[in-house]
């Protein structure tokens, strides 16, 4: 099994008392059916990676939620995630408020999910993305230097490429509003380590 990042020990044992058996569970079932799999804590919520964004959970108050990055190309027969398919939701929370373990699939469907997502990232195939507004699509083309530093590092642009148009136009606008070139390239280094940690161009404002 790989190596468990004490941060989602932490934020596990910080949960309410009706989430941590479903996280704990999630997790156990995330490492069964991907091996290979790294974790981390993105926008203070725990992160699974394997060959790049993977999945995700997370607690609230009264719910926690589960999602995969690539949910859209996920095999569903019995439709578990029609629901956030339909919706266009963000990766996380595919499967709905979940409040205890009943309210999860079968552990044999949750593991269908991760490997086919295993598979996906293997393949190397990315989610494609719908535009609602075709003209968003123009603001979302970093300048040839932004580019050409996200492509230095693989990381960086992986995300990048599976980021909406929203998340990479703000980083894009943020860089049109530097007023000089130095200050243009430290936004753009301070950018892609952000980026490459899967973070948005206001993380520090998410709750």
């Amino acid at each position: 099994m790989a190596k468990k990042d004490k941060r989602i020990d932490a934020y596990i044992e910080k949960s309410a008392d009706f989430a941590k058996p479903i996280l704990k569970h999630l997790r156990k079932l995330v490492h069964q059916g991907c091996p290979g799999v790294t974790e981390t804590v993105k926008w203070g919520m725990p992160s699974f990676e394997y060959k790049g964004p993977f999945c995700s959970m997370a607690s609230f108050k009264q719910h926690a939620v589960f999602g995969f990055w690539k949910y859209k190309l996920i095999k569903d027969p019995k439709n578990y995630l029609e629901i956030l398919k339909r919706m266009e939701a963000a990766s996380m929370g595919n499967m709905g408020r979940i409040t205890s373990l009943k309210d999860l699939p079968p552990d044999s469907v949750i593991l269908g999910f991760i490997k086919q997502a295993v598979k996906l990232n293997d393949d190397g195939i990315k989610m494609e993305k719908t535009i609602k507004n075709p003209a968003t699509a123009k603001n979302t083309k970093p300048d040839v230097d932004f580019e050409a530093a996200l492509k230095k590092n693989k990381k960086a642009w992986n995300v990048w490429e599976e980021w909406t148009p929203g998340k990479k136009k703000e980083y894009v606008d943020w860089m049109k509003e530097a007023k000089t070139e130095e200050t243009k390239l430290k936004r753009i280094k301070t950018a892609v380590e952000w980026i490459s940690e899967g973070k948005i161009r206001n993380w520090k404002y998410v709750k």
